[in-house]
């Protein structure tokens, strides 16, 4: 076998610390080793021709790249090698930047280093088998898991593009907590205005399979080949009956025992319910626990009321399974509970704010749903506890965000905007109101968000004060709001008639479940993680799985339209062909050696190991052993380093291979 080896200076990164030239010089006299190089760029066009022409030139049969980590550019060496005629899996790096070159500073000792290193490369490109790519067929669905704003752009644009989607989302009606808005920011355009339209498309749309409260149960499978098995809960409703009309809710007598989830606990709901005015699909639930026909058997006015005779109180969750090629997540967010935290919670609340002792302390959703027309005061500025209209608020930022001593360090992005929004839209429609602003930073990073923030500074006139506040108590009707002016060094003690605190936002309770589900990581706080923070930022580790929206840290809605459309564009470019291909680089079993105990199966985080029988001639099983479906093996070796009796070996890194590069040494 001819090797060529190819050493990069990665502009300084590596020949700041590595003699480059000594490496390429050294590795020439390595046995098997026909051609040996430096070069500044590599990776560049010019870089990947010289390694051609020298595959050309001196007949070359594999490729040692001694360069950065093989997940910026192995690719880009295996296509160059493929374009010589040479397999790509014949191509091996040595990572000579971030295991070398980048952790140590004597030039010598690092040098020496990088000869071992591609040594180590050489000897196992020596044992490397060529390998070919793994076809798979290709389901062209799309699962996506979340009917906030980044969940309807995502279904609609793979839909637009020719492609089946069933959506799930677990409220009653699609829409997120976009619906929830009075305005949005920069353009004080109404949310539902831009909103309903995108709802009804959904529903609207051929292509588009709308499953509302309903969750996901399960996901089984791989890219490509997924089967995803959804809980439809029980509505008790038959909804290809129900027209919508809501008699059932105007003449359910149950109207004040549940509060409603939409208004954020600021009015109730009957017991019969549609969510929200422009809910889609607008067909109501019944709420079993307050439900009085759940409780004691009795009532039944809904059913009276309903001329088409679509309430079904026996009705029971169903459960479906979808075949699904594709994955977009897209479940957003919650508010960081500001009050009292549950036993057990690893976050700490505020309650030297008073949030929920006082009706008049709020949360932003709370506002939002205050300043709305549709909200429980028909967009009328009013406070909770009597009605009244506040002359005088007080909006506190960072409640929970950038606060590590509570459990939240991350800022949550978008609160700084939303807060002079609220502070303009109070202003506006109280003309002699005053509002005052607590803050740490203004961060407002998006086009014409800077502006926004100044406009409600220097023309609606609102009081913007750098500081904490440390306390909040009532005192004769009003909330006094103690903090600090630390530009000013001095205390500040505002008497405020209502107090809106901006909280942080967080991943749902459910967030890490439906990951373990779905089969990716997620961080210490419950956001799910990119596969690259920059490559790969809608991409999850588990292939075919993406990511889109506030699920995956604190975004607003451009960001999060963007992200979806990212997110759909991927899915709709895993539809482009009927099959997959996909790396070889997965587990085998010699089926003679295993010894069926199985203890790979146990630990494979994929679900790629099953079992199978092994027959006699007259087709009686004599043996069970371990089988890897090579479309869901991942190639992480945890069932290689496991098993006892050695019978599975990861393709690219059998034994032999392993063992010639530790004998390199």
């Amino acid at each position: 076998m001819k090797i060529g080896v190819f050493i990069c200076h990665c502009g300084e990164n590596i020949s700041r610390t590595v003699d480059c030239p000594r490496v390429a010089e050294t590795c020439e006299k390595i046995p098997g080793v026909e051609f040996s190089i430096d070069y500044k760029y590599m990776c560049s066009d010019p870089g990947q021709k010289l390694i051609k022409d020298a595959v050309e030139i001196h007949k070359l049969d594999a490729i040692v790249v001694g360069s950065c980590s093989p997940n910026m550019h192995e690719r880009t060496f295996r296509s160059a090698a493929v374009a010589a005629g040479i397999n790509p899996f014949l191509v091996e790096i040595a990572n000579l930047r971030e295991h070398c070159s980048w952790v140590h500073e004597d030039v010598e000792s690092a040098t020496q280093k990088a000869i071992e290193l591609v040594r180590m490369a050489v000897e196992k490109v020596k044992r490397d088998k060529p390998l070919s790519k793994i076809k798979v067929p290709v389901t062209k669905r799309v699962l996506v898991i979340g009917g906030g704003i980044a969940g309807i752009q995502a279904a609609l644009d793979v839909a637009n593009a020719g492609y089946d989607v069933v959506l799930v989302e677990k409220e009653p009606s699609i829409g997120g907590h976009m619906s929830q808005l009075s305005e949005t920011f920069p353009t004080l355009d109404c949310s539902q205005c831009i909103l309903t339209p995108r709802m009804v498309e959904v529903n609207q749309h051929p292509r588009i399979k709308l499953l509302t409260y309903s969750e996901v149960e399960k996901i089984e499978g791989f890219i490509g080949n997924f089967k995803a098995t959804i809980r439809k809960k029980a509505r008790h409703i038959n909804e290809d009956i129900c027209s919508g009309c809501g008699q059932c809710v105007s003449k359910c007598p149950i109207k004040k025992k549940a509060f409603s989830s939409f208004e954020e606990g600021l009015a109730y709901r009957p017991a019969v319910y549609i969510p929200f005015p422009q809910a889609v699909p607008n067909i109501p639930v019944i709420d079993e626990s307050v439900c009085t026909y759940y409780r004691n058997g009795k009532c039944g006015m809904c059913v009276k009321a309903c001329d088409r005779q679509a309430i079904d109180f026996d009705q029971k969750d169903t459960m479906m399974v979808a075949d699904v090629g594709a994955v977009i997540v897209a479940t957003g967010y919650k508010l960081y509970s500001i009050g009292k935290q549950p036993l057990g919670s690893k976050y700490k609340g505020y309650g030297e704010y008073g949030y929920g002792k006082y009706k008049d302390v709020i949360d932003g959703l709370q506002f939002e749903r205050i300043a709305s027309a549709s909200g429980p005061t028909s967009g009328e500025i009013k406070r909770p506890s009597d009605g009244k209209e506040p002359k005088k608020i007080v909006f506190i930022q960072c409640v929970g965000s950038r606060d590590p001593a509570k459990g939240i360090s991350y800022c949550s992005k978008i609160c700084c905007m939303y807060t002079a929004k609220q502070a303009m839209l109070f202003r506006h429609k109280v003309h002699d109101g005053e509002a005052y602003v607590f803050y740490m930073d203004i961060r407002a990073g998006g086009k014409m968000y800077e502006e926004f923030v100044r406009r409600a500074i220097e023309e609606d006139h609102v009081n913007y004060i750098r500081g904490r506040v440390s306390r909040i108590y009532e005192e004769n009707g009003k909330y006094i709001v103690k903090g600090e002016d630390t530009i000013a060094g001095v205390p500040v003690n505002i008497d405020a008639d209502m107090v809106v605190l901006a909280s942080a936002m967080i991943p749902h309770d459910n967030a890490p479940g439906l990951a373990q589900k779905v089969g990716i990581p997620y961080d210490k706080y419950g956001f799910y993680n990119e596969s690259h923070p920059k490559l790969k930022p809608v991409e999850s580790t588990t292939a075919g799985v993406f990511l889109a929206g506030a699920c995956n840290a604190p975004r607003d809605i451009p960001e999060s339209v963007a992200m979806a459309s990212a997110a759909a564009s991927k899915a709709i470019i895993l539809f482009s062909s009927d099959s997959l291909e996909r790396e070889p680089v997965v587990a085998r079993v010699n089926e003679d050696l295993c010894a069926g105990c199985f203890y790979c199966r146990k630990v494979c985080p994929f679900g790629a190991v099953e079992v199978r029988d092994i027959k006699d001639m007259n087709g009686v099983v004599y043996k069970e052993v371990a089988y890897i479906n090579q479309g869901v093996c991942q190639g992480c070796g945890t069932c290689t380093a496991t098993c006892l009796s050695k019978s599975i070996e990861l393709a690219g890194f059998n034994n032999e291979e392993i063992f010639a590069e530790i004998a390199a040494l």
